[in-house]
């Protein structure tokens, strides 16, 4: 009966574990996921503040919505962490029916746009403490989380 309940364990576990997401990349120095680039809404955004983000689901019975959702969500978070706005540009969907290892994947091409800078109530530690949590999430890349901490460090206040 335990080697029932640990082979059952582990099957969970592997099944379970099997979901993509990539870092956000910006996307003059990323690739697409898919055989084609997301189509782009017409934008005067540089270069440096677009961004690609991929998500695919761990098995069939994942909603597209759910992965939408998921994506969406870490841009808002790198948004929120950089005290800007999000602007979405154009997204790449898989196609059903998601069976036999085609599972629902999405990616989305945004922009970091705007101020939308904290009402002054923040300190330099609110803000480094939020861009660490960013980090451990995978929002952000080490990279980027030591690119926005020395933003933090050397602004005025």
């Amino acid at each position: 009966m335990n080697t029932l309940r640990a082979l059952t364990l582990l099957l969970t576990l592997s099944l379970s574990s099997c979901a993509t997401s990539t870092p956000i990349q910006r996307l003059s120095e990323s690739r697409s996921h898919f055989s084609e680039e997301p189509a782009l809404r017409p934008h005067n955004f540089p270069a440096e503040d677009v961004y690609r983000i991929y998500h695919r689901a761990a098995t069939g019975f994942v909603s597209l919505d759910s992965i939408r959702e998921a994506a969406e969500q870490r841009a808002l978070r790198v948004a929120q962490g950089q005290g800007r706005e999000v602007v979405f540009l154009g997204e790449r969907t898989s196609s059903p029916p998601h069976i036999l290892g085609n599972f629902p994947r999405i990616e989305i091409v945004f922009a970091l746009g705007g101020t939308n800078r904290p009402a002054g109530g923040e300190s330099k530690y609110d803000l480094l403490e939020q861009l660490k949590r960013l980090l451990d999430e995978g929002a952000l890349t080490p990279a980027e989380y030591e690119v926005e901490k020395a933003k933090v460090l050397t602004r005025d206040k």
